[in-house]
């Protein structure tokens, strides 16, 4: 199936664009209707601040001092201005998604997680938020996603440029023994992904249950993106390569010990383990996705060699104009952060110093669907 991937910087806005599609914090009314900051007019409210701090603490925002807390303010408003900023620039060069594309990106996001239109329906309204208010989130993101994919458009990779990045060490392109691994993670600590478990007893019962889908056939990437306590969900549970060189460094890595390695070694392809608990209580399940047995060095010839280089310039270079495209589309707008404006105007009072209500379990990043969707999250 195909993955829908956000560039690594504008994943960095999701959650922030996730908070002023969510209505705000239940009960936030100390300072929520506060205009924040102003993009070209556009109100960015204290409310949708106080909703990302909620969402990237996890309920634990009131643990933060009042320093600590103006300070994470200030960086919320930021991530929420470079989104603004560029969602304006896509409607200026009508960059917008059609209603197809709306469309589909939303049978996509409920069929990836398991919804049912009643679970869907469940999920939007505990973390309050409308359909409506979801598709808008929706709408902002795909834009944002064409307007960087138009300011790529014009990146290639000449031939020499390849060559160059083989010639200097060709020695790193050589595939080493090793593994290539996916991973289901239940983490019993409270993490706030959607299906989080809580306890060691539940965290069991959870891996238990899972273990016995497997074996009845249930596919391992789909439980994965469903139900992993970690961000490898996202990518299906795929950890990627695993050296021979690195299996005794798997207590420092993983909390795992390093006889594992011998162990996947021995498997198959295809093979799946039995519930293994890592040092901090936390039970994996691997699948072997592949397996390299012996050092095999690659030539320029081979086009995966070459895709690989091609690949890894082509990045790089999207993360510079992905960088210009923002800081150009703030150039081109007026912004009047006025949060930072009364944190100047009253400096022993940070602005808003009010505490940030409690998170609902459903406020967290992973529970709420305007956070957990992105482009990025359908698969």
């Amino acid at each position: 199936m195909r993955k829908y991937l956000l560039p690594a910087f504008l994943m960095m806005l999701v959650l922030a664009v996730s908070a002023c599609n969510g209505g705000g914090l239940t009960g936030s009314s100390d300072g929520g209707d506060d205009v924040a900051a102003l993009v070209n007019g556009t109100k960015l409210m204290v409310k949708d601040v106080d909703r990302v701090i909620t969402q990237q603490f996890r309920g634990q925002e009131n643990q933060l001092s009042q320093l600590a807390l103006a300070a994470y303010r200030l960086q919320a408003l930021e991530n929420l201005v470079n989104q603004e900023v560029l969602f304006q620039r896509a409607q200026k060069e009508n960059i917008i998604p059609t209603d197809d594309e709306i469309k589909q990106y939303l049978q996509r996001y409920k069929q990836e997680n398991g919804y049912t239109e009643e679970a869907f329906a469940n999920e939007l309204k505990q973390t309050n938020q409308t359909e409506d208010q979801f598709r808008e989130f929706v709408k902002k993101q795909l834009a944002i996603q064409k307007l960087i994919e138009k300011s790529e458009s014009q990146l290639k990779v000449q031939d020499r440029e390849v060559a160059d990045v083989y010639n200097a060490n060709p020695k790193q392109f050589s595939i080493q023994p090793g593994v290539q691994l996916s991973d289901i993670i239940i983490d019993p600590t409270d993490n706030g992904m959607k299906f989080d478990v809580q306890g060691d007893t539940a965290a069991e019962q959870r891996i238990r249950e899972i273990q016995t889908r497997l074996r009845n056939g249930s596919d391992f990437a789909t439980i994965a993106r469903q139900l992993s306590e970690h961000q490898t969900a996202l990518q299906s549970g795929d950890l990627g390569f695993l050296a021979q060189s690195q299996f005794p460094n798997l207590p420092q890595m993983m909390g795992l010990p390093a006889s594992l390695g011998e162990r996947f070694m021995a498997m198959k392809e295809g093979d799946i383990t039995e519930p293994v608990k890592d040092s901090a209580g936390r039970w994996h399940i691997f699948k072997l996705t592949g397996k390299q047995t012996e050092t095999r060095d690659r030539t320029l010839d081979d086009p995966t060699v070459r895709r690989e280089i091609s690949d890894a310039i082509l990045n790089q270079r999207k993360q510079i104009v992905g960088a210009a495209l923002q800081a150009r589309s703030r150039d081109e707008a007026k912004i009047e952060n006025l949060l930072a404006q009364r944190t100047i105007e009253n400096p022993n009072s940070f602005g808003v110093l009010r505490p940030v209500p409690s998170a609902t379990a459903a406020a967290s990043p992973n529970a709420s669907p305007a956070a957990s969707a992105s482009p990025a999250g359908a698969k």
